[in-house]
């Protein structure tokens, strides 16, 4: 394992690499306001033990990456996946197969558009397609509303732990609430250890060095309403990966996303909600290794 901090413009990015060097790159995107850390290391280890080299990273405004006043610095979501490119360049990686999470999938679409030949494969999880207009369907759903284009809002799951979310005042407070909403994300399917992600949110907050939650993610708003058309003409071997309890993007905006993609496929995990539990990390590694082997022209991506 090799940490490295990449400079991206004005900011600084942590990242990590894992696995042999001369190994098919994966790069792992996490979520709106989730560092790293969000990655859980058995999905890691897994990837790792079929023979990828697998490199995560800090957005900005998460973990140990350079962290803004959005105010005086703000940015847009071209600027979030231009650092994405950032870091694989920061590693002398040309292409890479992309496993991306939530609003990490939307910065996936985004290269997959403007810039093809940096991605071998990408793995688009818990998701919607460029061109959705999330904010307005919270709104939408918060007023009992329907979406326009027929695509259902998010559920009242989304609302349980937005209620959640008042100002903590200190680790211990942050670290129930994060847990607790996690679990609310996961749904009730399947089995939820609340004891392990109470040791993720301890990790992250650790390699952060802050209680304080990072937000700056929920600013951002320029960047994708415009661009769902453009997946029309995306080349990449793309695998839609979607949760039936997904509270933000529930089903079917997986199946619209995988049908805006040529040649795209859709996969879903049973019970999985918004969230990685340990139930879901199997089932979900393996669709992702067996998408890369499919994706990789060497065929390298496997012992």
């Amino acid at each position: 394992m090799t940490e490295r901090l990449i400079h991206a413009g004005d900011v600084r990015l942590w990242s990590e690499d894992r696995g042999d060097p001369a190994a098919p790159p994966v790069l792992l995107i996490a979520g709106d306001c989730q560092s790293a850390l969000f990655w859980p290391e058995e999905f890691i280890a897994a990837l790792v033990a079929d023979g990828l080299r697998v490199i995560r990273y800090d957005h900005r405004d998460t973990g140990r990456s350079t962290h803004l006043d959005f105010a005086t610095h703000p940015y847009t979501f071209d600027d979030l996946a231009a650092d994405a490119r950032a870091v694989l360049d920061g590693w002398g990686v040309d292409a890479a197969h992309v496993v991306a999470f939530s609003m990490g999938a939307g910065l996936a679409q985004l290269i997959a558009v403007d810039h093809p030949r940096r991605l071998l494969s990408q793995t688009l999880i818990c998701t919607h397609a460029l061109g959705v207009d999330l904010a307005a369907n919270v709104a939408r759903a918060a007023a009992g509303e329907e979406s326009p284009d027929g695509l259902p809002v998010p559920t009242r799951r989304l609302f349980d732990v937005l209620d959640l979310h008042e100002p903590t005042t200190g680790p211990a407070a942050e670290l129930d609430l994060r847990v607790a909403s996690w679990r609310i994300f996961a749904g009730d399917e399947l089995p939820f250890d609340q004891a392990e992600f109470r040791r993720r949110e301890q990790r992250a907050m650790d390699h952060a060095g802050t209680w304080r939650p990072s937000t700056n993610h929920g600013l951002v708003s320029e960047g994708v309403l415009t661009r769902g058309p453009e997946l029309a003409r995306v080349s990449t071997p793309t695998l839609v990966v979607q949760a039936p309890l997904d509270p933000i993007s529930p089903p079917p905006h997986g199946r619209h996303l995988a049908g805006a993609i040529p040649g795209a496929r859709l996969v879903e995990i049973p019970g999985m909600g918004h969230a990685l539990p340990g139930a879901v990390l199997a089932p979900l590694a393996a669709e992702v290794r067996a998408h890369i082997r499919g994706s990789d022209p060497a065929g390298r991506a496997h012992r």
